[in-house]
């Protein structure tokens, strides 16, 4: 992947399809000058997401795009990464997106997703927010935390970024699980973004492992 000048903030766009809760938070970061992004477009799968209020009172470009008005899975696809390249963003991040996209071959290693379990654990097709941490209370696990990777074309299974780690309790509900994990993502993603923006993220020649190199002197 080309570095991002180590300056000029990372031109992204955020896809939503829910309430917007990651999209708010980097909106508030980069508001307050802790997130070097410049937040171009934001993409709803659904006219009635909360989030795109966020986007509108942000004054970030917003268009909806639904699965159900295309033919295929390979048009919908297409008329999302068309307004991606419109945009001229470098990076997509999927906030809370629940629509399956073909990652197109100019964006590969340019879709970033964060996901609320330690993936590969909890993870996959119908794998979305309550659902998640009910199935790591009911398997039992000690700890859970969150994912951030990019995105190939199969559900939560590109390489991985980073991953942040917290506890379960034994009187955890999925609730209050729910809530740990997504302090864990509001620090998780911005802290890839500015991984990426800095150009500091390597991928191996296989495609599945990430390295992070030292800041530069």
């Amino acid at each position: 992947m080309s570095p991002a000048p180590d300056r000029s903030p990372l031109p992204i766009a955020v896809l939503i399809s829910g309430g917007g809760t990651t999209l708010k938070n980097l909106i508030e970061r980069r508001s307050r000058g802790d997130l070097p992004v410049a937040i171009r477009q934001v993409i709803s799968s659904t006219s009635t997401a909360g989030g795109l209020r966020f986007a509108e009172t942000a004054g970030i470009p917003h268009h909806v795009i639904r699965r159900r008005d295309h033919v295929s899975a390979e048009a919908y696809s297409q008329a999302m990464f068309d307004c991606l390249r419109s945009a001229e963003v470098d990076y997509v991040v999927m906030g809370g997106f629940l629509q399956h996209l073909l990652i197109a071959e100019d964006f590969r290693l340019r879709v970033v997703n964060i996901h609320p379990s330690l993936i590969p654990s909890f993870s996959g097709q119908g794998m979305y927010g309550l659902r998640v941490h009910q199935a790591a209370l009911a398997y039992g696990v000690k700890v859970s935390g969150c994912t951030v990777h990019f995105v190939d074309d199969q559900y939560d299974h590109g390489p991985v970024i980073l991953q942040r780690v917290c506890p379960v309790n034994d009187d955890d509900t999925a609730e209050t699980l729910q809530r740990r994990v997504f302090g864990l993502e509001c620090e998780a993603l911005p802290e890839a973004l500015t991984l990426l923006q800095q150009g500091r993220l390597i991928v191996s020649a296989d495609g599945r492992h990430v390295r992070c190199q030292l800041p530069l002197p």
